[in-house]
C-alpha cells in the first residue's frame, strides 16, 4: 500500500512539474526573429498564470520582433567617447543655452518641483534635454514590441523580463496601451522612464513635461538626492544622477550642463 501511494504521488509530482518544464523549454531566449513568435506565445501564457489581464496579454500577441530596437542595442557608441565628444555629439551647448532660457520662463513650476522633492532646475533640465530634446523627439518605436523584443533577446532578458512584466501591467491600468510609441529601447516620455520605473516614480502622463519632470525629480530624490548637496562628481547627489543611467559619460555630462544651467555657486552649494 505504501509503494503504491509513492507511486502515484511521484506520478503527480512529475505532472505538475511538467507544465513548468515546457514552459522553460519553450520560452528560452534567442537572437534573431525565428523564435520570436513560440517564445510570444509562451509568455503571453505564463503571463495570463500570473494575473496578467486579457488586454495586456492580447496587446503582447499583437507584438512584433523588433529588428531596428535590436541594432540600436548593438550599436550604443556614443557613450564610448570621450566626453569632450560625447557633449559636443549630444548638442550640450545647445541643451544651456535653451535650458537657461526654460528656467526662467517655467519658474514657478521649477520652484514647486524644488520645494516637493530638493532638486533644482538645472539637473531636470539637462536630463530633459539629453533624453528628447525637451520633448521634440521621443521616439516612433512601438513600446511593447520594443521591451518584448529585448525581453526575448538573450543579451539582457532578465532586465527586460521584468520591464515586460511592468509595461504589462500598465497597459492593464489604462496607463499605457499596446500602441504607445517610445525610444528604441522601449522609454517614453518627456524624459523617457522604462515601464518598472513609471510604476515606482511616474505621477501623471509623461508626454507631459510638467508631469516628466515631477516623476524625474520623484526619481533622483526616492534615490538618495539631497535638497541642497552638490551634485558633481563626488558630491553627495552625484550617486542619484549615476542611478538615471549607467554611463559614465552621460553622467558627467548631465552633471556640467546642470551646473551650467543652474550656476557654478547652486550646483556646488552646501555639501
Amino acid at each position: 500500500m505504501t509503494s503504491r501511494i509513492l507511486a502515484t504521488a511521484t506520478l503527480f509530482a512529475l505532472a505538475t512539474l511538467a507544465p513548468f518544464g515546457t514552459i522553460a523549454k519553450a520560452a528560452q531566449c534567442g537572437n534573431g526573429p525565428g523564435g520570436y513568435e513560440a517564445w510570444k506565445a509562451e509568455f503571453a501564457r505564463e503571463a495570463s498564470g500570473k494575473g496578467i489581464g486579457q488586454t495586456a496579454v492580447a496587446a503582447l500577441m499583437q507584438t512584433h520582433y523588433a529588428s531596428a530596437t535590436i541594432a540600436a542595442d548593438r550599436g550604443q557608441r556614443s557613450f564610448g567617447l570621450s566626453l569632450d565628444q560625447f557633449l559636443a555629439k549630444r548638442g550640450a551647448s545647445t541643451i544651456v543655452a535653451r535650458g537657461r532660457a526654460l528656467k526662467q520662463s517655467h519658474a514657478a513650476l521649477f520652484a514647486s518641483i524644488e520645494q516637493r522633492y530638493g532638486v533644482p532646475p538645472g539637473p531636470l533640465i539637462a536630463i530633459w534635454g539629453m533624453e528628447t530634446g525637451f520633448g521634440s523627439q521621443r521616439g516612433h518605436q512601438n513600446m511593447l514590441s520594443s521591451i518584448a523584443t529585448l525581453a526575448y533577446d538573450c543579451r539582457r532578458p532578465e532586465f527586460f523580463t521584468d520591464q515586460l512584466y511592468a509595461a504589462l501591467k500598465l497597459i492593464d491600468r489604462g496607463v499605457l496601451s499596446g500602441a504607445t510609441r517610445g525610444s528604441m529601447h522601449g522609454e517614453v516620455g518627456q524624459t523617457q522612464f522604462m515601464p518598472k520605473n513609471i510604476l515606482a516614480y511616474g505621477t501623471g502622463n509623461l508626454d507631459v513635461a510638467a508631469n516628466a519632470l515631477n516623476s524625474t525629480a520623484n526619481f533622483l530624490k526616492a534615490h538618495g538626492w539631497r535638497a541642497g548637496a552638490g551634485y558633481q562628481p563626488g558630491e553627495p547627489n552625484f550617486a542619484a544622477i549615476e542611478a538615471w543611467n549607467a554611463a559614465g559619460v552621460y553622467q558627467k555630462a548631465i552633471a556640467i550642463m546642470g551646473r551650467q544651467i543652474d550656476g557654478e555657486g547652486r550646483a556646488s552649494a552646501a555639501r
